[in-house]
This record gives C-alpha cells, structure tokens and sequence, in this order.
C-alpha cells in the first residue's frame, strides 16, 4: 500500500526544496500542489477572470481546463507552462483563486488520484488538514516572514525577476493573511502534524532533522 508523507506551511517556509529531497532519498514521487494552483490560476488569468468573478464563472472556466503532471513537468491543456507558472502573478493568484471552493474541489481528486500510482511526498496548505488527513507522517514547516521574504526575493531574482524585498515581506503578509482566513480549508498546523521552524536553518539542517524523524519512525 502506497504511503504519503504531507507537509504543509506558508509560502516561502521551504517545503517544496525539503519535499523534492525528501522524495529523492526515499524513492517517493513529489506531488507539487502548489504548481496545480499556480496552473489553475494561470488558466483562469487567461480566460480574463480576476478576484471579482463570480463563483459560477470559475466552475465553468474549469470545466473546459486540464492540469496535468508528466515527468516533472506540469502541463496546462496539453501546453508545458512549468516555467509560466512561477511568475509573481501567477503566485498572486494561486493564493487568490485557492479560496474558491470550485478551484479546490477541481483539484482535490487529481491529488488523491496520485497517491493511488506512488508513494508521495505531498506539500502544501491543507495536505495534512483536507487532501491527506491520514497521512503516515505530517509536518508543518514554518519560518519567520521576514526569513521567507528573503528566500522568495532571492529565488525570484535568480530567475530573472525585480523584486523588492520590502514589497515582498509585504505580499507574504498578505498572502499569509489571507490563506490563514479563508473559510475553505484554511492554512492551519494540523494537531498530529509536528512544527519545524527553520528561521535560520539551511536547508541541508532542516532536511536531515525531518529524515532522521521519518527513519526513527517518530511521526
């Protein structure tokens, strides 16, 4: 029987790097949900829908759209948009979009359907909450705002963005804000899952604390 290790956290706090090394040194699948956001909502952008369509015109957006994971690489209607989705707009909206109950619901089957083809690795906001409550292992991977704006101001300029720290503390705030609010399954630590804050841990620190946990079977 398949197993899946979830994590969850707020955007910037690390879970995607962990959640990839993870994945490697178990010889698990990463199921990168937060790249399925960041393609619903580039699909919905597209349609020329923003925070002020109706409910009705997301479900019916939705119906004509098709996410799909191939090899790493997450395709939108059959169109590879790996590198399009992890644009700041496109991170903008996910968080914004994410609060539709049509957008979760879309999603929410594509996730489980992966666990029934691999062990997973799974992180996000709810994995551990809503999607993989009976997860054999849950985390909750924090950092202090500050720290994430760094790491997200840094990984964004790596990749040919100008951004300004300041602005981004301030959109991380935000989006904390608004994912913590949300009435559809809000960003919360669940009560089993285990907090790791890693304000000023590398990464290396922060993945061998978690694997040592795993090996020692403590979850």
């Amino acid at each position: 029987m398949n197993k899946v290790i979830a994590i969850d956290g707020p955007s910037g706090a690390g879970k995607s790097t962990i959640a990839r090394l993870l994945a490697e040194e178990l010889g698990y699948q990463y199921l990168d949900t937060g790249a399925l956001y960041r393609a619903v909502a580039l699909s919905l952008l597209h349609t020329g829908l923003n925070e002020y369509a109706t409910d009705g015109e997301v479900a019916s957006a939705l119906e004509k759209t098709k996410i799909s994971f191939r090899n790493g690489r997450v395709f939108l209607n059959q169109k590879d948009v790996s590198q399009e989705i992890r644009s700041p707009e496109a991170s903008h909206y996910a968080s914004v979009f994410s609060a539709r109950r049509a957008v979760r619901e879309f999603l929410l089957d594509i996730q489980r359907d992966a666990l029934h083809h691999a062990s997973l690795v799974a992180e996000g906001r709810d994995m551990t909450t809503v999607v993989f409550p009976y997860a054999s292992a849950k985390f909750y991977l924090d950092a202090s705002a500050e720290e994430r704006a760094r790491r997200r101001a840094l990984e964004l300029r790596t990749k040919g963005y100008d951004v300004e720290e300041k602005q981004m503390l301030l959109d991380i705030r935000e989006r904390d804000a608004r994912d913590s609010g949300r009435d559809i399954a809000p960003l919360r630590k669940a009560e089993d899952a285990l907090c790791i804050d890693s304000t000023g841990l590398s990464v290396e620190d922060v993945f061998r604390r978690i694997l040592a946990i795993l090996r020692e079977g403590r979850p």
